[in-house]
């Protein structure tokens, strides 16, 4: 779960705060930059899986910092920010948009921390005049799309540095909460309690973080073996609906194995989340709940938590996630393991490369029946249970389960799927890969040219083809004058082709057009 942390470094941000008890000079960018470096120390203990990017902005913006895991160069980076000019929300929420889509995909959950003086601007450009701009959609252009909701699951938190009473913070909150509200996957307004100071922005991150970056500590127990885990990144509360019902469920802080499977025989099931188990100790746990919200200790607690985590006995001390992630992966088999009343998952060892592998926690759909191909699984047991085998005397199959028939059938091939915007967009993408590099790739342009108008036809997505053509035409004029004579001429004749009624003809695929160069090139 990436975090992006925007600062407002606008004119604004840079106006004093007088504090009684201090004699220095502090400006508002100076309460962020410090409310920011408490809550990059409070992940540091408790969430330091986390990737965070730094972002600062005023008309426009600026990534600061890649996403890293390394706080320290945040915090190095942040001693030199400078105050730009007025702030300008919009092409911020773009460009952070953009960030997390190119870095992460449009599926992965994030969240977003804007840090402003709770001041939202004025004329053109201001949070109110794009607010504004919205409900009169004259004043927008068709291709001026505000950035809000995000194409990907994100929470949207921002933090204002403004005393409680100020004017324009409290004309400004109700423009912050609409766009918590426009984005429709969670978030919070937080403000300083209290005259701003130093203690008071630093308790108000961390009462964000200690909100939305909760570790969970649970405990994984297979009969008599056990050990204290974390799963990051949390599991959140599953909330949905059916016919008649509306479920919500919440992971237990006792997490079960009942029993093991093949690899084989759980298939690739549809999952609600995932997340890496990592072991942890008990200690650490009270640790962090009972020390960690004390501001004052801070410092204290993560050198306390640091010189625990580095001792060499840890290295030494026998671990049960260690014993079943190393099972898991040489027998090549998942652990079910129940999450609560009726709520399942799979434990199972996954390599993010050839050489590194680690324990995760797929959470399936609550109920009993998720995997249908297995039935309820309260009623799954060890064949040795059977007196007769189920499967017959003869039966050596130790798979018994009909996931997938060892014949391959003449149907059995890979079908287009748009069950997403970003399915649709890969495989555009795919096409225009291909167009880029004619007349080399000139086979795999036709054959997914013409794989994907065949679906558009069968979905009877027949305005796809016009504009399969229109991207086509734009590619050819932008194609650089090294590029092969044959290139624009293969993408003006499929352009044509794909305006005709030609196109509309399912069983007639399209064919690359025959040039001088491809004759001289056979």
């Amino acid at each position: 779960m990436p975090t992006v942390i925007a600062l407002d470094v606008s004119l604004s941000m840079n106006r004093p705060v007088p504090m009684a008890d201090c004699t220095e000079e502090y400006q508002r960018r100076h309460l962020a930059i410090h409310g920011i470096n408490s809550l990059l120390d409070y992940m540091s203990t408790n969430y330091k899986l986390e990737f965070t990017s730094m972002v600062i902005f005023s008309y426009l913006w600026e990534q600061l910092v890649s996403f890293t895991r390394d706080y320290e160069t945040i915090k190095t980076a942040l001693a030199h920010v400078e105050g730009y000019n007025k702030t300008c929300l919009e092409t911020t929420l773009s460009g952070i948009a953009s960030l997390i889509s190119d870095e992460w995909g449009s599926t992965t959950s994030s969240q977003v921390i804007l840090v402003t003086d709770g001041n939202a601007g004025t004329g053109p450009g201001s949070l109110r005049h794009s607010l504004n701009s919205l409900a009169n959609k004259e004043s927008r252009g068709p291709e001026e799309k505000f950035p809000l909701p995000f194409a990907f699951p994100c929470k949207l938190h921002v933090v204002c540095i403004s005393n409680p009473g100020d004017g324009e913070l409290n004309s400004s909150l109700p423009l912050y909460q609409q766009l918590i509200d426009m984005n429709g996957r969670g978030g919070e307004v937080f403000v300083p309690e209290g005259q701003l100071s130093l203690r008071s922005v630093q308790q108000v991150f961390l009462r964000l973080g200690e909100t939305y970056y909760t570790p969970y500590y649970g405990l994984l127990r297979c009969g008599n073996l056990k050990c204290q885990v974390n799963l990051f990144p949390p599991p959140e509360t599953y909330v949905g609906e059916t016919e008649f019902t509306k479920i919500q469920q919440t992971v237990s802080d006792e997490l079960s194995i009942i029993g093991f499977l093949d690899i084989a025989d759980i298939a690739s099931p549809q999952i609600v989340s995932r997340h890496l188990v990592v072991p942890s100790s008990s200690q650490r746990k009270e640790k962090s709940a009972e020390e960690n919200g004390n501001a004052g200790e801070s410092k204290d607690t993560d050198e306390e938590l640091n010189t625990s985590s580095s001792r060499p006995e840890d290295g030494k001390t026998p671990s049960f996630t260690v014993l079943l992630h190393g099972s898991l992966k040489v027998e090549g088999m998942v652990a079910l393991t129940k999450l609560s009343e009726n709520w399942f998952g799979i434990l199972y060892s996954w390599a993010d490369s050839k050489k590194k592998s680690n324990l995760m926690l797929s959470l399936l759909e609550p109920g009993a029946e998720a995997l249908s191909w297995l039935g309820n699984m309260n009623h799954l047991g060890p064949s040795s249970d059977f007196s007769v085998p189920p499967y017959g005397e003869d039966d050596v199959v130790r798979s018994p389960f009909p996931v997938r028939p060892q014949d391959k059938r003449s149907y059995a091939q890979s079908c287009v799927v748009w069950i997403k915007p970003s399915g649709l967009q890969a495989d555009l993408q795919k096409v225009l890969r291909h167009a880029r590099k004619l007349p080399d790739k000139q086979q795999q342009f036709y054959k997914e040219l013409n794989r994907i108008r065949r679906a558009a036809l069968s979905f009877g997505f027949v305005e796809l083809l016009d504009a399969m053509a229109n991207m086509l035409d734009r590619e050819c004029t932008i194609l650089p004058h090294t590029t092969h004579p044959d290139a624009a001429l293969q993408l003006t004749h499929v352009a044509n082709i794909l305006r005709s009624d030609m196109a509309r003809d399912i069983a007639q695929p399209i064919m690359p057009l025959r040039t001088n160069f491809s004759a001289d090139d056979q």
